[in-house]
């Protein structure tokens, strides 16, 4: 089903870069202000530069970054290299006190429209994010940054084909305690055997949906402009792909922050969550939870306390989710949040605004300070469900999951000019 092919990318010049830790970043959509500042301070050559140029009046940011990746290339920071190849990442991190190490390899997969069910989206995505992906990728005709997506590799055939198989190791660095090893494999020979295990297998995105629509929309554009043979670059996206066994794969929850409620909404929304939940108060921290798939928890609805919910047995789903919506789909915390508590209980339009994030503390610190009312902390969703959710061709609300640890951008980009 998948086309999974190899490609030449282009990485930094370790003559010219020595510290590849200072070039890196996070992808786009988790880097703050204040992040986005203290990378561009690393290096004079972090990725930041692509990948989230500062806003300056004077100029397009999306313009300005096309021409420091040109300026780069041709003073030799970054460089092409001459054979296709599969790129073999190993990332180590810490989760819970505990080491871990998340594998994958990076390759590009053919551009399939949603409905061939060959790439699989498990959440939707927001209009305005896409809009600014795809002036980046106009301007620079590059993925900056790969996805993130997960494949099904029964008997570990892919797996033990990736740790057996590491012919050049390029990059070995730590940064943000993070530690990364790349290597770079072109034997034809084991390319072939793992594009053959893949072929029967639909892929899996995991992160970076508005990334792949934006490759879709940036394909058919250039579809309409030129002749096309099939074997052009922008019929393809760059993703990092892993084992849905991957012992390194964490998924977290997306929480959810709100502001802007009248008393009177949150008088309603007090009296009538009894109608639909078990309501309990306790007073550990948020942090000490743990909470089953459809529970949720509240905070702000008590002072010093934290209010948790339970799905009442015998409430009938039908009435407030869409009928369209998987079985697995309607037990979740953030299916509950979305359609019960947010769209039926408060309403979209009593909201000020809701703001997303997977911190525990951070969520916590916000409402204490005052600066959101509400915060409703939900539960992980296990890979499993996750997979379901996309075999049913049904998708979570946006932000819904949250994959730790992020890929970093500026191990490789891929070059969407010309062919692959």
């Amino acid at each position: 089903m998948a086309e999974i092919h190899p490609f030449r990318g282009i990485r930094y010049n370790q003559q010219l870069i020595d510290d590849i830790g200072s070039v890196i970043c996070p992808p786009y959509d988790i880097i703050t202000a204040e992040e986005q500042k203290s990378y561009y301070d690393k290096s004079n050559y972090n990725i930041i530069r692509l990948e989230l140029p500062e806003e300056v009046a004077s100029d397009n940011k999306h313009t300005r970054a096309a021409a420091t990746f040109g300026q780069w290339l041709r003073e030799g920071v970054l460089h092409k290299d001459s054979t296709p190849a599969f790129y073999i990442h190993e990332h180590y991190f810490t989760y819970r006190g505990i080491r871990k190490k998340r594998l994958g390899f990076m390759a590009c997969v053919k551009l399939e429209p949603w409905e061939n069910k060959v790439i699989l989206p498990h959440e939707n995505s927001v209009p305005g994010i896409r809009s600014d992906r795809l002036e980046l990728m106009r301007a620079c005709e590059a993925n900056i940054s790969p996805l993130l997506a997960l494949y099904d590799d029964p008997g570990q055939k892919v797996v033990q084909l990736l740790l057996q198989t590491r012919r050049k190791l390029v990059l070995d660095f730590s940064s943000d305690k993070e530690s990364h090893k790349l290597w770079v494999v072109t034997e034809w020979e084991f390319i072939q055997r793992v594009s053959h295990f893949l072929a029967s297998q639909p892929v899996y995105i995991a992160d970076g949906h508005h990334r792949y629509e934006t490759a879709l929309s940036y394909q058919q554009e250039k579809k309409q402009s030129s002749s096309v043979t099939g074997e052009e670059a922008f019929n393809f996206v760059m993703m990092t792909l892993v084992s849905l066994s991957d012992p390194g794969l964490i998924v977290l929850p997306v929480h959810r922050l709100i502001r802007g409620l009248s008393e009177s909404v949150l008088v309603r929304l007090k009296s009538h969550l009894k109608d639909f939940f078990e309501v309990k108060s306790v007073s550990s921290s948020p942090s000490e939870l743990s909470l089953a798939e459809d529970n949720i928890a509240v905070l702000g609805l008590e002072l010093g306390k934290i209010t948790l919910l339970k799905l009442r047995p015998g409430v009938n789903l039908s009435e407030f989710m869409p009928e369209d919506r998987s079985e697995v789909y309607r037990k979740l915390s953030i299916s509950l949040f979305q359609h019960l508590i947010l769209e039926k209980l408060i309403g979209p339009l009593a909201i000020g605004s809701i703001t997303y994030t997977p911190g525990v503390e951070i969520t916590q610190s916000r409402v204490e300070k005052g600066e959101y009312q509400l915060a409703f902390l939900l539960s992980p969703i296990p890979l499993s469900k996750i997979k379901a959710i996309a075999d049913a061709n049904d998708r979570m609300p946006g932000k819904s999951t949250y994959f730790y640890p992020k890929l970093p951008t500026g191990l490789i980009i891929n070059s969407l000019a010309g062919e692959l």
